[in-house]
């Protein structure tokens, strides 16, 4: 089977392993890597996203270990539109995480006008922080948390009477 999945991975943490582990479960997995152009655009929160080539660096090294247990493949290939590759006809599976469901819903209404056969969307839970909200790379880029839900020592309210 062959597994799709997308995002701009930056930094890599906790959550989107779990995407990553979920996805070489169910098959060889092409990663889309958002381009240096599309990376600003896809966030909710502006911030410094690194260059796609230190992104993919990163990413490679994420991946390899999780493809070598499982016995898969894998590819990452740059996404210059936020529907990319999955709408291509080869894959089986999409996997998302909850706020991106309905990307994969978008993705299946473009298959279904080329004529390919939807995907099966595999929503993967959000992995929480230790104070209980989402980890996100935003989050982690702002100093709230480490890559693995740590909450860090806010500086500021050491210093606060």
């Amino acid at each position: 089977m062959d597994v799709a999945l997308g995002g701009t991975f930056d930094p890599v943490h906790d959550g989107h392993r779990r995407l990553f582990e979920r996805a070489f479960e169910l098959g060889d997995v092409t990663v889309g890597l958002t381009s240096d152009d599309l990376a600003p655009k896809t966030r909710h929160v502006e911030r410094r996203v690194r260059s796609f080539d230190e992104r993919k660096a990163q990413l490679e090294t994420e991946l390899e270990p999780l493809a070598a247990e499982q016995d898969r493949e894998f590819e990452i290939r740059r996404l210059d539109e936020p529907t990319g590759i999955a709408t291509e006809p080869q894959f089986d599976y999409l996997v998302v995480s909850p706020e991106t469901r309905d990307g994969g819903k978008q993705i299946n209404d473009i298959r279904r006008e080329r004529g390919y056969e939807p995907l099966d969307v595999v929503v993967v839970p959000h992995k929480l922080a230790a104070d209980g909200d989402i980890i996100s790379s935003t989050r982690i880029v702002h100093g709230e948390i480490d890559e693995h839900g740590a909450v860090l020592e806010d500086d500021e309210s050491e210093n606060t009477p």
